[in-house]
């Protein structure tokens, strides 16, 4: 069995990466690395009892160590597309809200949107909303608070 292992953590080794290179998100860049450092400790002839031990303490202290880092650099950034700028602004009614229906059309920012009714209430057209947000194409909308 100990001669084989230095096979045997170059294929864990190399499957590791491959793994790691079809995914898009870190997964499996540390057990890549935690094989290689059980391959080099093979080679070096270590019982096979040790190879798995620093395989694992490894992998782990490599995980924990590079993580929070890594998800940092890497981290996904939400970013703002031009509907999003919508939000928050007035609209004018162009058709009748009427969600049971699944009617209503807005006319918000230069452009007519399929809108619903946050509240549920129908809102009738040529009224004033207020849009608090988007979902896939729709805006939902409310009318404007009163103020007092």
């Amino acid at each position: 069995m100990q001669g084989y292992m230095p096979v045997v953590w170059l294929i864990a080794t190399i499957v590791f990466s491959v793994a790691e290179a079809v995914t898009v998100q870190l997964i499996s860049i540390w057990f890549a690395a935690g094989s290689l450092i059980a391959l080099v400790s093979s080679m070096l002839g270590a019982p096979v009892w040790l190879q798995v031990t620093l395989f694992f303490v490894g992998t782990g202290i490599l995980l924990i160590a590079t993580r929070p880092i890594a998800k940092k650099l890497i981290g996904t950034k939400k970013v703002a597309t031009n509907a999003d700028m919508v939000i928050g602004s007035t609209g004018i009614v162009e058709q009748t809200i009427n969600n049971l229906h699944e009617t209503g059309r807005v006319f918000a920012n230069g452009l007519s949107w399929a809108a619903r009714s946050e509240d549920g209430s129908e809102i009738a057209a040529d009224e004033t909303v207020v849009i608090k947000r988007i979902e896939g194409v729709k805006l939902f909308v409310e009318k404007p608070k009163k103020e007092q």
